[in-house]
């Protein structure tokens, strides 16, 4: 390594956020511009560990010591080659995967991990602004065609790995414009969409076709597709929601998260003057603890929302790792995201029994209450009812896989126990021909995971159309996480 004993010297340093009042103004990203030389620290703390952990926790196998050791060497040029060996898109990972390979970091095990994402995106930010990143145009090119259904991060990647290794790709999306959750679902302070716009711009000028506004189903016939390629790549994600069914759920003002985000960001783009969801003034619940709840908590700030409360049945997290959740596993510890920094109050173990209504059929309260584990099974806490004021509640609890019926029960595809559209280890689905990646194969999952998902099923369908593939498979469908 570059600085064999810079973990002893440097402690962990991550970039400063805006402050809050600053950045409550606009939609823009969080955080302040990082220094260079604190940067050059960061990726000399890397240890010479010699099993690097971090390439397992990634589902990429992102080859972190190398980058890490090249930036600390100034070699910039060659971590952007490097990076790019395993990682279609890092300017999406560097800023939104929950980064499990920092939790498997070897010296995470007494100390503070290396700060893993924050090279990484300074990596390929830099190379974005040098002109380093240029389109692979394909030298050969094979005749086959192939159709990719989503334009989410799977979708994405498996589209830019076929395309350069020859074929034909087109990619369908049912909304607008591109991009899935990347476009829609994950708010403008999380991360700018010039991010993904700059990278759809290569893919274009690679020679992959973008179809907006491609809804299968109505506008585009699942036959007729299947019959005019010579394979069709299922990666529309896991966009049935969970709901809540408990009484007063048909009250107005009580809408599902991604009925909420997307409005948001389409202020941004321009599409619209203000949301038709605008929570200004209002009091706002969110039920759900994760990172969809967190984007909700951060969209209301920013609508100027009167007072945010977020509910999570699970209890609080410990500060520390517990010893049910031992290194390299995900570190299952509280965090404070940005929007929960920027405010809102956060209950813990705690459950909706119904919503109230404010006698003109619209929500104005939450009845909640209390809960503990008993027999592996959530209980009441007698007598810990309480109500919630809401004029706006947002459902934030996670998706329970594809959308059913219609042209997927057209095409045949058999789903697995979990509801999910079950796949062989090259990604084929039980239909020929048909290959599915990300959330609609494994379930609500990372983007790392879909990424990863995305260049080894583009493996699979490489492998099919010409009887053996160059191209990296960076993990089966079988393969687990440590998270």
């Amino acid at each position: 390594m570059g600085e064999t004993t810079g973990f002893l010297k440097w402690h962990r340093e991550g970039p400063s956020r805006r402050p809050v009042p600053v950045r409550l103004r606009d939609w823009k990203e969080v955080y302040e511009p990082f220094d260079a030389e604190a940067l050059n620290r960061q990726a000399g703390r890397c240890m010479d560990c010699g099993i690097p952990f971090c390439n397992n926790g990634c589902p990429l196998g992102n080859l972190i010591p190398d980058w890490n050791d090249l930036v600390y060497r100034g070699h910039w040029q060659d971590a952007i080659d490097r990076l790019h060996a395993t990682n279609n898109f890092p300017a999406f990972t560097g800023r939104l995967c929950p980064a499990p390979c920092e939790s498997a970091c070897v010296l995470g095990i007494n100390a503070d991990p290396v700060s893993i994402k924050q090279v990484e995106v300074e990596i390929i930010d830099r190379a974005f602004a040098e002109g380093w990143v240029t389109p692979q145009i394909p030298s050969v090119k094979t005749g086959k065609r192939v159709a990719v259904i989503g334009s989410g991060p799977a979708g994405l990647a498996v589209a830019q790995q076929l395309t350069r290794a020859g074929h034909d790709v087109v990619v369908l999306e049912r909304a607008d414009r591109v991009g899935g959750l990347l476009r829609f679902g994950i708010p403008e302070f999380k991360m700018e969409k010039k991010h993904l716009d700059r990278r759809l711009e290569q893919m274009e000028a690679e020679g992959t076709e973008f179809r907006t506004n491609a809804i299968v189903g109505q506008n585009v016939d699942i036959d007729i597709l299947r019959a005019s390629h010579d394979a069709v790549v299922l990666a529309c994600g896991a966009t049935a929601w969970r709901d809540l069914p408990v009484p007063g759920r048909e009250l107005a003002g009580i809408h599902q998260a991604m009925e909420y985000l997307p409005l948001a960001n389409r202020v941004q783009e321009g599409d619209l003057g203000s949301s038709p969801i605008d929570v200004a003034g209002k009091h706002v619940v969110i039920i759900g603890g994760g990172d969809t709840g967190a984007d909700c908590l951060g969209t209301a700030h920013r609508q100027g929302a009167a007072s945010i409360t977020q509910l999570e049945i699970m209890p609080r997290p410990p500060e520390e790792r517990s010893a049910g959740n031992p290194w390299p596993q995900y570190s299952m510890v509280y965090r404070v995201s940005s929007a929960h920094e920027e405010g809102g109050e956060r209950v813990y173990s705690v459950n909706t029994e119904r919503f109230i209504d404010d006698g003109h059929d619209r929500v104005k309260a939450l009845l909640v209450h209390e809960v503990e584990m008993r027999d592996g099974k959530f209980t009441k806490v007698e007598g810990s009812d309480r109500e919630i004021p809401a004029d706006f509640v947002f459902l934030a609890m996670g998706f329970v896989g594809p959308e059913k019926g219609g042209w997927l029960d057209a095409l045949g595809v058999e789903l697995d126990e979990r509801g999910n559209v079950r796949r062989n280890d090259d990604y084929m689905s039980s239909t020929p021909g048909v290959f599915v990646a990300g959330d609609m194969g494994r379930g609500q999952s990372l983007i790392v995971w879909a990424i990863a998902e995305g260049r080894a099923c583009a493996a699979g369908v490489d492998a099919y159309l010409m009887g053996s593939s160059t191209l990296p498979t960076p993990v089966r469908p079988t393969d687990r996480p440590l998270v």
